[in-house]
């Protein structure tokens, strides 16, 4: 199986400027994703789609290919994730590359291992998945089962729709969301239904030890915070 990693890098950004390649601790951001993409053997081509010159310097330097300059309707606070993919997707079949699957690896989540993206290309294949996702576990006091959305009527109303809400914590089903660091999904479900989440979706649980997801000025603190952990 062949597998596109694609780092989506633009390089406008409002919680903190500059982010893709401001240094967290000794070298930019994006090249913590670059260089574990590039540490596995099992991710065929690492991509970065960037609309900023520097950024793709930055990226080349690390060993990232940089074959294109995203186009200007890429490049805006509204572009979405799917349509950055496709247009990678698009662009390197037109020069002979096709891939099977494609793992979109954001730079924000920058602490992602070599171990946990093969862990991750395994399951996806042992499992025949259309697409898999890495999560973290809910808080229990935030299961959707004990979550409360106000009805038409201005009420609360439990947001699974359930009409008793389930009274012990060890009864609850587990509850994940998306973490942000991988997003694994066939390049068939990619280009047909134009979604990461193909019918079949799997997932991993990420390490809540390695966990950051850069939007603000206090999450890269956090960021500094946990690499000298490490």
């Amino acid at each position: 199986m062949k597998i596109l990693g694609i780092i989506p890098a633009r390089g406008g950004s409002k919680g903190v400027p500059g982010k893709n390649i401001k240094v967290l601790g000794t070298k930019p951001l994006i090249a913590y994703t670059i260089e574990s993409a590039l540490s596995t053997n099992l991710i065929q081509d690492v991509v970065v789609s960037t609309d900023s010159n520097e950024i793709k310097e930055i990226a080349i330097q690390f060993g990232a290919q940089v074959p294109f300059i995203r186009p200007d309707y890429l490049a805006n606070d509204t572009a979405k994730s799917i349509d950055v993919v496709i247009h990678a997707l698009e662009f390197l079949k037109n020069k002979g590359k096709v891939f099977d699957a494609v793992m979109l690896l954001q730079p924000t989540n920058p602490f992602r291992t070599k171990v946990f993206m093969e862990e991750a290309i395994y399951k996806f294949n042992k499992e025949q998945l259309d697409s898999l996702i890495s999560v973290l576990p809910v808080p229990v006091e935030y299961n959707p089962h004990w979550i409360f959305e106000e009805n038409e009527k201005g009420y609360l109303s439990i947001a699974t729709g359930e009409t008793e809400i389930i009274p012990r914590r060890q009864d609850l089903p587990k509850a994940y969301f998306r973490d942000g660091s991988i997003y694994l999904t066939s390049t068939q479900v990619l280009m047909n239904y134009k979604t990461f989440y193909g019918k079949k979706l799997g997932f991993l649980v990420a390490s809540e030890n390695r966990h950051v997801n850069i939007d603000t000025m206090e999450d890269w603190a956090n960021a500094e915070k946990l690499l000298q952990s490490f």
